[in-house]
């Protein structure tokens, strides 16, 4: 299965509500990666420009769409970011597959 990161932004009453009743959400979007078919690997908070992120293995970009569409259904997230993680080793590969091909740019 392949890695996945899914960054997720809170909306204000998001950020109100589990102000004024704290809560540990990593129960929930286990199950909710559980359901899918997908494998929760870490749930963390950041700051910046997003709130927090996900680590999940995931069978395919369909499921892990599928995650975070589900997570954004009651409305508490207001932004997303998807990317595909990839392991060292993976990156070799393709800098090797790479190395053996041409391509021509556009002309000056």
């Amino acid at each position: 299965m392949a890695h996945y990161m899914v960054q997720f932004a809170y909306t204000p009453e998001a950020w109100t509500a589990l102000t004024k009743s704290p809560e540990d959400r990593t129960t929930a979007v286990r199950g909710l990666a559980e359901k899918l078919g997908c494998r929760l690997e870490g749930f963390y908070y950041s700051f910046g420009e997003y709130d927090g992120f996900v680590i999940l293995q995931a069978p395919d970009e369909t499921t892990v769409t599928a995650f975070t569409l589900a997570a954004l259904t009651p409305g508490h997230i207001r932004a997303t970011r998807t990317t595909v993680l990839m392991t060292p080793e993976a990156v070799l590969a393709a800098m090797r597959k790479a190395g053996g091909a041409s391509y021509q740019g556009p002309k000056k």
